[in-house]
């Protein structure tokens, strides 16, 4: 029977020095060709899933923390920010002098400064640690797809992220009830107080949901890998999820089992494990 697979990206394809192991290539390639369907499930939109991820090969994309569908190049769904909510948000960052930036499908587009505060982010990651050629290379791509944009209540947006800021993240929370979903930030370099803001009702899950309904498999056949809070949403709805061993506490807890860390060859033992290749 053809099983599917869903696969988040930071944390868990790849490791933090931004390299995906050679054994992790490995078993995305022999699942696809035992028959198995493999799928990107990831908080990043389609501007900043790099060449090197890509080239991999995948079935499909599920972007923007459930957002957007993607289907061997076909768009099966995509749910934009509406821009009387996305007004609500930008005027309450500015308000608050919150630095954020928002993520399309062609590019992300920054608050004033945000641009050179997460330049500075960067700098400082590079100057305290000795960062992979592969991590230099990913925070760059990243920080050229960001624009600086003086009109930013789009209709292309897909999700905001937001960097540490004096208001608690807790707070911020509880200021969009049944508009929006925040989630601390899954890029730690961000800082504390740093998140990310995204549809309520639109997660990891529901996209996984609407997936295999396309595809008309069985939900006893999906299995799910992450490692952030916004994974605990597909871990727990999948017949088969999966912490990597690096993965924070709470998403352990929401998971059936645990694998290695991603830079201990985690997907491809569990992929041997559960016979997928």
């Amino acid at each position: 029977m053809q099983k599917i697979i869903f696969l988040d990206i930071d944390g868990t394809l790849v490791d933090d020095n931004g390299i995906i192991p050679d054994s992790a290539k490995l078993a995305v390639r022999k699942a696809r060709s035992n028959g198995q369907f493999v799928f990107l499930c990831t908080g990043r939109s389609k501007s900043i899933l790099f060449p090197e991820v890509l080239e991999i090969g995948f079935d499909g994309i599920v972007g923007a923390a459930g957002g957007y569908i993607e289907l061997n190049g076909e768009v099966l769904f995509h749910e934009v920010i509406k821009k009387n909510n996305l007004q609500l948000v930008v005027d309450y960052f500015n308000q608050h002098e919150i630095e954020f930036f928002l993520e399309t499908n062609e590019g992300l587009f920054a608050s004033k400064s945000c641009k050179d505060s997460i330049r500075a982010l960067i700098d400082t990651v590079f100057e305290t640690q000795t960062a992979q050629a592969e991590l230099r290379k990913s925070m760059q791509s990243f920080y050229n797809s960001i624009s600086e944009a003086e009109d930013l209540v789009r209709d292309d947006i897909n999700k905001i992220g937001f960097l540490g800021s004096a208001v608690p993240i807790e707070r911020i929370m509880e200021q969009f009830p049944s508009v929006f979903t925040v989630i601390p930030s899954t890029v730690p370099f961000f800082g504390t107080n740093s998140g990310e803001v995204s549809i309520f009702g639109i997660h990891k899950a529901s996209a996984i949901e609407k997936v295999i309904e396309h595809l008309g498999l069985e939900k006893e056949h999906t299995y799910a890998y992450g490692d952030g809070s916004n994974d605990i949403e597909m871990l727990e709805f999948v017949q088969y999820g999966v912490a990597m061993g690096n993965a924070k506490e709470e998403v352990k807890r929401a998971a059936n089992d645990i694998t290695d860390r991603h830079d201990e060859d985690g997907i491809y033992n569990s992929f041997k494990k559960y016979g997928l290749i």
